[in-house]
């Protein structure tokens, strides 16, 4: 793509769950640092996942930084230096397996979008889907500052900023964004139900938000019940000429005392739910946790038959 700063008119196709395809292959993330722990224990095993999604046809693949954080870093006694490496480590192993895919084709070179998770995920209580920080905006700005300072300075070409449960938190990273070099930013909400992101804020609210916030390359969707989303994104179409991602979870929700989905991962058409998403206005579309590979390779047939 050569501008990156806009989600081209054909459709886009993300990558799938990262972290539930390492526990497919044998990882535990029972962990505080969820896949974070693996770019210091196994590296080589999230550049075998960033390489499954590019042969399933993905345009872009997201790095292993939702759970990196320096203060999760810090609280496995590791020291700040060592937290930057990590980090940036995490961007390289993206843009190496990129660059070693290539393409082929017609195909653009794939992206790499540097993910930004939200604070309830270093707080690893499931906050990711509620919004209750109980924190203001001063401590959430200067939570995200030096991840996102240290990620927009990295070679990923998009930063994305995903399961986001509250707009309060959105405004923060908008806010960090004109502070950084310039980038496209995406930003992606959580959902509680087919009218209102997490913390019970309509979709349309985020979308008008979206529509008016300079910083907003892309507004959208992610880890929320596939059947919630054609809703969600005719809502948001419905009030933002911004591009709509839509990247579901595979069905149930996160125990996050237990440390799992509740439910098996459901049966789905993934090619009809991936027509379905389109038709309703999404730009982009992929899969969030317990979406693999071969849902992926099934919407890049979709997505090529459809033209």
């Amino acid at each position: 793509m050569d501008n990156p700063r806009e989600v081209p008119r054909a459709v886009l196709l993300l990558d799938g769950g990262l972290a539930s395809e390492l526990e497919r292959a044998g990882h535990d993330l029972n962990d505080p640092l969820w896949s974070a722990r693996i770019l210091i224990d196994d590296p080589g095993a999230i550049t075998s996942v960033h390489r499954a999604f590019l042969e399933a046809g993905a345009d872009c693949i997201t790095t292993a930084t939702y759970q990196a954080t320096f203060e999760g870093m810090a609280a496995r006694g590791i020291a700040a230096p060592d937290a930057e490496r990590i980090l940036g480590g995490a961007v390289d192993l993206a843009i190496r397996a990129r660059d070693r895919f290539g393409v082929g084709g017609t195909r653009p070179l794939p992206l790499v979008a540097a993910s930004v998770g939200p604070y309830g995920a270093f707080l690893a209580d499931g906050s990711e889907y509620r919004g209750d920080y109980g924190i203001g905006p001063v401590a959430l700005t200067d939570f995200h500052r030096r991840r996102w300072q240290l990620l927009a300075g990295t070679a990923a070409e998009v930063m994305l900023c995903e399961t986001l449960p509250a707009l309060e938190e959105a405004r923060v990273l908008a806010a960090l964004a004109r502070e950084s070099v310039p980038k496209p930013v995406w930003f992606s909400f959580t959902c509680r139900d087919d009218a209102r992101i997490s913390d019970g804020t309509p979709i349309t609210e985020v979308a008008a938000w979206a529509e008016e916030c300079r910083e907003a390359a892309a507004v959208g969707v992610n880890c929320t019940a596939p059947n919630l989303l054609p809703t969600l994104i005719a809502k948001l179409a419905s009030v933002t000429s911004k591009p709509i991602l839509a990247y579901p979870n595979g069905g149930g929700y996160w125990d996050a005392v237990a440390k799992r989905w509740d439910r098996a991962e459901r049966s789905a058409d993934w090619g009809r739910e991936c027509r379905n998403w389109v038709a309703a206005g999404a730009a982009a579309v992929g899969g969030c946790c317990r979406v693999g590979p071969d849902v992926i390779s099934t919407m890049r047939v979709e997505i090529d038959r459809s033209g």
